[in-house]
């Protein structure tokens, strides 16, 4: 699952070879001359702070901005920031923070679940005492609240948000045109009618299909599907509830779509669903801001509208990476202090114009105004929710026992025994005994 972000970092692959070989020699000297992590202090008390990220596609100089900005802001705190593939931060950090190494902060993975691990090492550091709406607070409560939820575990943050992303419908205007399609679908029945009705060809083989659906090394788009209608995969008590009444009947209408009216390929891949659109041979995918640019650089005639609406109101993907202190931070103050700076609205304002990320706040409306793109990502904000939050066995969920689920049913697997064995599955790893 996680590898969600990736869709948009993946091509600065040759740029975090380089970044990998900086990092290396910032992590070992972050091994503190008193036993703490991160990085020291130089000449004239500049307390130098060291931020490890996984940001290494296209929009890692956005993220660079911010951090010359903070430093030409704060004369007596200097960060830098260095990224590093996030498979190899996930293969290192954990034992670099257990053990009092590593850099000050740093963003662990992609999956927000990621904070669990540093959570049950007693290795990152609760952010609690830095909260509030003051100057140098981090004002925790403009967050969206999926997020900020998703953050706090027994009450105490341990996170902010580094970017902030959601899902909403890109299609194509002259593929619509050409189906005399006037605008794009509102609701869940306009949307299956227009995925049908663009989706041509004969014998089960398109030559044109009416959405891109994919379904792994991407961030998921077969949840929204369920929630429109009320459906979700595992409860608030942390039992599944992939098996409900509501998501078997939205699993069941959204694959025979697929298996059966053909309205997407079966089994793509992030990757093949992007390229599938951007060479017009489909009308319609779900998809985070940082796809925008390469479709209208494939010479997409572009549109951009809110996910169409399900019996169950409007709802989308959110996606977000945790950013941390390290408990054994010697410059904790400082650390805290940058988050305060880089969630603060002149920060986030200015990261969404470079991004065309929305803001990580709700409180920034004028900021994205001036944006369309920009401006329709913040507008599902309110509605969007984390994919699996607060499961601290996320990726397994994902990989074992979604992903799986979603393959076997495209391809015509009965769905509720499908279902029904997913959620023993899933009640195994979260521990839910209600069966």
């Amino acid at each position: 699952m996680r590898v969600s972000h990736s869709r948009h970092l993946r091509p600065g692959r040759a740029a975090a070879a380089v970044a990998a070989a900086t990092a290396i020699p910032l992590l070992l000297a972050g091994c503190g001359d008193n036993g703490g992590s991160g990085g020291g202090t130089s000449a004239g008390g500049v307390v130098n702070l060291t931020v490890l990220t996984g940001f290494t596609g296209p929009d890692a100089p956005s993220y660079q901005a911010l951090v010359k900005q903070f430093n030409a802001t704060h004369p007596k705190i200097h960060v830098t920031m260095t990224a590093e593939p996030w498979s190899a931060i996930g293969q290192k950090l954990p034992a670099s923070w257990a053990t009092g190494q590593g850099p000050d902060l740093a963003t662990p993975s992609s999956d927000p679940g990621s904070i669990f691990t540093y959570i049950k090492t007693n290795s990152v550091l609760p952010l609690d005492s830095s909260v509030g709406t003051g100057p140098n607070q981090i004002d925790s409560a403009a967050f969206p609240p999926s997020v900020k939820s998703a953050f706090t575990v027994d009450g105490k943050l341990y996170a902010v948000p580094a970017n902030m992303a959601t899902l909403v419908l890109y299609y194509n205007k002259d593929m619509f045109a050409a189906a005399g399609i006037t605008r794009p679908p509102a609701t869940e029945a306009e949307f299956i009618a227009d995925a049908k009705k663009l989706t041509t060809g004969s014998g089960g083989k398109p030559s044109q299909y009416g959405l891109s659906l994919a379904d792994n090394n991407t961030i998921q788009m077969w949840p929204i599907l369920q929630w429109m209608n009320g459906g979700d995969i595992v409860g608030q008590d942390g039992c599944a509830v992939v098996n409900s009444p509501a998501s078997v009947a939205a699993l069941t209408r959204w694959s025979q779509l697929v298996d059966k009216d053909h309205i997407s390929p079966v089994g793509q891949a992030g990757a093949d669903a992007d390229t599938l659109f951007s060479s017009k041979k489909a009308a319609m995918e779900i998809n985070g801001p940082w796809a925008a640019a390469g479709f209208r650089s494939a010479g997409v005639d572009l549109g951009i509208a809110q996910v169409p609406v399900g019996s169950a109101g409007p709802v989308t993907l959110a996606s977000t990476v945790p950013l941390m202190v390290a408990r054994t931070s010697k410059h904790q103050e400082q650390a805290k202090e940058f988050l305060a700076w880089y969630t603060g609205k002149t920060a986030q304002a200015q990261f969404s114009k470079l991004s065309g990320f929305p803001p990580a706040r709700t409180d920034l409306d004028a900021a994205s105004a001036g944006n369309p793109t920009v401006a329709e990502f913040a507008k599902a904000l309110p509605h969007a929710k984390l994919y699996l939050a607060g499961q601290s066995n996320a990726t397994r969920i994902d990989t074992d026992v979604y992903v799986p689920l979603i393959q076997k049913i495209e391809r015509g697997a009965d769905v509720k025994g499908a279902a029904d064995d997913a959620a023993r599955t899933i009640d195994s790893l979260t521990g839910c005994h209600k069966n």
